[in-house]
């Protein structure tokens, strides 16, 4: 049984203020980090730092990325209900629930296959049931494809032509892309066959690996 009391209900929502106080402001992706108990994926040690907003270790070299981060993320995707949303990189699963949560059909894919194994067993425990694959996600899933929104949760060197090809006419792309100690926040547009690029802030990301990732 999955314990998510009062006092944890009560630390999520002080999150929920804290990045509203850093300009996160779709009242949808603020509700969902509300309703996912962040503190099921951490070990029972770290278990005091789970509404604090930072990134933390969950073996295998990945970390839960920063809640900012995955709000940030999430708010610039511009989720419906009922998008078909394709994320590389499932980690924890902590992004995955989210999406869910805003109403997304989730489509993920994980290249360590420990973690692939781990977060596909639990998530279905917390009620959360994305698609889940496991494999190279710098190719996508392109047997899935085409996506509404893709979301990238790992560094990667440049945009992957195979995510592109797989993004929808009128969709959304959200990509970290730099060198492996910070990447700049790339959102892509794929408007009339064209792809429009707009920059955010710089972030830090574990590195995406594979074919069109780092090697």
């Amino acid at each position: 049984m999955i314990e998510d009391n009062y006092r944890q209900r009560g630390l999520r929502n002080k999150l929920v203020k804290k990045l509203s106080e850093k300009g996160i402001k779709d009242e949808r992706v603020l509700a969902a980090i509300g309703k996912v108990p962040r503190h099921v994926f951490f070990e029972n040690a770290l278990l005091e730092h789970a509404y604090q907003d930072k990134a933390f270790p969950i073996g295998e070299g990945q970390t839960i990325s920063q809640p900012y981060t995955v709000a940030f993320q999430s708010e610039k995707l511009e989720i419906k209900p009922g998008d078909k949303v394709l994320e590389i990189g499932t980690g924890s699963g902590y992004q995955a629930c989210i999406l869910l949560e805003m109403g997304a059909k989730v489509y993920t894919i994980e290249y360590n296959r420990t973690l692939y194994q781990r977060t596909k067993d639990f998530l279905p425990q917390l009620g959360y049931k994305p698609h889940f694959f496991f494999g190279d996600g710098s190719k996508g899933v392109p047997a899935k494809a085409p996506y509404d929104k893709i979301i990238v949760t790992a560094g990667a060197p440049v945009v992957p032509t195979a995510l592109t090809d797989q993004l929808a006419e009128g969709g959304i792309l959200i990509i970290p892309v730099g060198d492996k100690e910070k990447q700049m926040m790339v959102r892509i547009r794929k408007k009339n066959g064209k792809l429009l690029k707009e920059e955010f802030d710089y972030f830090a990301f574990v590195p995406l690996l594979g074919d069109q990732g780092w090697k």
